[in-house]
């Protein structure tokens, strides 16, 4: 059982008051290499086991006299004796009762959930919209209820680099490396280029392409295998691999065994083939040539489509895409394991968690964690047609599979992800929403989300300090260690979020409203971490007065004990640029009346110059006034009278509302 580390921090932001605020953390911190000897967690906490061992073994399973009792049971509304028959009924499914009997999925979570067992109700719920096939939109929007206080909100793409770039002038982080990076002409062409993988030492890339055109026995396009040297962190032209391995018919979604010398690649409409696309082996020869080309055979291919093959990490085990017969959904992915003898066993069925009654193709193993990446059209989180996603093997069972979020997943489609054997770099297919069909290679910095070490849940609520009620805004968390970038996330309506990063790690936590001023908090992550964060609304229609915003008697000069301060209020208006400022100076009566009101207006205008070079505020947004002693807090009868009528407010004017984005 995994400690979670409660710490609660008030970062209680005083408005209207004379108190200090505390000093927030400054935005200049230095990023490190992660180091490769730390011993990361590497895998996220096994979830509630729900097994299906039948999968594999029978197609439907059907006990009428069970059927006759569980209803009977039902119906005298005997839950806690029914939950047992059916839960045991249940997990006696081949494929087939997936289909055929989906409502049982959906009653049995319905028992769970009386029983106020949610972790399972909440397994079988999402079984049911997964395997579901009529209009079910109901159950949906029912458990999407159930769900709505841990879903995540993603800030959108253009917006969230909008925030970015917003930032960029007013503090030394560095922005993010960038994503949707198109690999450019010398890997793709104008027509589809797809499947990629790379080998350990991420020197070679292999994928697939159809840009020859000629001779095939395909009207219009021969689908072959290329591949791109490394040099010194640029790709080289792409080469076709030549011949044997490709051919008149079509070959291609390839991987490499560790040592370079086994490819598993897919040929389709051969006469060898015993179906339109059959997975096979070709070995490397001592001159650098590939031949010895096997098809893997019967035990493994099928009479249908079998391609995009995937190594585990001790090649012991082969995971593929296929459309055969008896499966979840029009394409499924599958897994076969070599056996004593060396000989490949009877691919099997990943089963219901992995696969659903939509398609699910192009899986790729990593090459040191136990992480399958894949995509697919029938998961319950998607962001476009096809989505790529990450699903973790604990206790010897696939966890319920992650989207991996908007820095991947677009509008259109993704498929064939593949990852450095550092981590460090994606490469996958993706097209847009406009032309699903013409696929190029992209390649970029690998972003949280999609990373196999992001296991360890950072979550926070956010509280009003005065009322104790939920805040809503836009979290984001900065990885101050590797640099690896992380979407930004709405907060909840009931003021909580979360995230899922790698331990050992640093990190900035920054929370961004027009309703207060930016939270900011650096945290040593090392484990499972509960935060409470305290910060106080903003009340527009009062200006805000700080305490350590005094001058020394008669000067104008900003001092150092005023500068956090001020930081926070360019960071606020950097944050919002279509905010104004109106800041106005006031000093006590004591003293000639025109120097006074020429001393104010110089404080302000010092406060103005400050706030607009630190954040490169155009000029236009903030106001300065000096008031002199004309509009008095309180009647000065003592020195605290006085010093209370010196001075500065800040009052922060919202944009229409048409105007405000947030």
């Amino acid at each position: 059982m995994r400690r979670f580390l409660l710490v609660s921090l008030f970062l209680a932001l005083l408005f209207n008051t004379l108190e200090p605020l505390k000093a927030q953390t400054k935005l200049s911190l230095k990023r490190k290499v992660v180091n490769d000897s730390i011993q990361h967690q590497g895998q996220p906490k096994a979830e509630v086991a729900i097994d299906f061992p039948n999968i594999n073994k029978i197609p439907y399973y059907q006990d009428r006299g069970k059927l006759r009792e569980i209803n009977r049971l039902e119906r005298r509304r005997d839950y806690n004796k029914a939950l047992p028959l059916l839960q045991e009924y249940v997990n006696n499914f081949g494929i087939e009762n997936f289909y055929r009997n989906t409502p049982m999925l959906w009653r049995l979570a319905q028992l769970y959930e009386r029983k106020n067992d949610m972790a399972h109700a909440k397994g079988y719920y999402r079984l049911a919209i997964k395997h579901h096939r009529s209009d079910i939109e109901k159950v949906k929007l029912y458990y999407d209820s159930l769900e709505a206080k841990t879903k995540s909100f993603y800030v959108p793409l253009n917006y969230y680099y909008e925030l970015v770039e917003y930032r960029k002038a007013v503090n030394t982080f560095q922005p993010p490396k960038g994503v949707y990076t198109n690999m450019g002409p010398d890997i793709n062409s104008k027509y589809e280029d797809y499947g990629p993988t790379i080998n350990a030492n991420t020197e070679r890339l292999i994928f697939t392409s159809r840009r020859n055109r000629g001779p095939s026995i395909n009207s219009g396009y021969n689908e072959d295998l290329f591949y791109a040297e490394n040099n010194n962190g640029t790709w080289n032209q792409a080469k076709s691999f030549g011949k044997p391995i490709n051919s008149v018919y079509n070959e291609g979604s390839a991987c490499l065994s560790k040592d370079g010398q086994t490819l598993y690649f897919a040929r389709c409409d051969c006469p060898d083939s015993f179906g339109n696309c059959d997975l096979y082996t070709a070995k490397k020869m001592k001159n650098g040539t590939w031949g010895n080309i096997k098809n893997l055979g019967l035990q493994v291919n099928s009479p249908s489509w079998d391609s995009q093959p995937a190594l585990s990490q001790n090649e012991d085990t082969l995971y593929f895409a296929s459309d055969r017969l008896g499966g979840f959904g029009t394409s499924d992915i599958y897994f076969t394991f070599k056996q004593k003898n060396g000989r490949w066993a009877p691919a099997q069925n990943m089963g219901p968690v992995i696969n659903t009654r939509e398609n699910e193709v192009s899986p790729f193993f990593h090459p040191k964690y136990q992480v399958l990446y894949f995509s697919s059209r029938g998961q319950l989180l998607n962001n476009g047609d096809y989505d790529i996603y990450k699903t973790y093997r604990v206790n010897g069972r696939w966890q319920e599979p992650r989207n991996i979020g908007p820095l991947v997943n677009g509008k259109g489609s993704e498929y064939y992800f593949t990852i450095d054997g550092k981590s460090e770099n994606l490469y996958y297919a993706r097209s847009e929403e406009n032309d699903l069909k013409n696929l190029d290679l992209f390649s970029f910095p690998l972003p949280m989300e999609a990373h196999p070490l992001a296991v360890t849940r950072l979550e926070g609520t956010l509280l009003d300090s005065v009322t104790n009620k939920p805040l809503t805004g836009i979290v984001s968390v900065i990885d101050l260690t590797s640099g690896i970038e992380v979407a930004s996330k709405y907060i909840r309506k009931d003021g909580s979020f979360d995230f899922d990063l790698i331990d050992q790690s640093r990190y900035m936590l920054l929370i961004q409203s027009p309703d207060f001023f930016s939270v900011e908090k650096e945290i040593d992550l090392k484990q499972d971490t509960i935060f409470k964060i305290m910060t106080t609304a903003i009340d527009y229609k009062i200006p805000l007065i700080f305490k350590n915003i005094e001058f020394d008697e008669g000067r104008s000069n900003i001092k150092p004990v005023m500068e956090p301060i001020l930081d926070r209020i360019v960071l606020f208006m950097a944050d919002h640029p279509t905010f104004k400022l109106k800041i106005g100076g006031h000093t006590d009566s004591s003293g000639d009346v025109d120097f006074n009101t020429e001393l104010s207006q110089k404080r302000a205008d010092s406060i103005k110059k400050y706030i607009e070079q630190k954040g490169k505020i155009p000029e236009g947004r903030i106001e300065a006034w000096g008031y002199g002693s004309s509009e008095q807090l309180r009647e000065e009868i003592t020195e605290e009278d006085r010093r209370i009528n010196r001075r500065v407010e800040f009052k922060l004017i919202k944009p229409e509302p048409a105007n405000l984005k947030e």
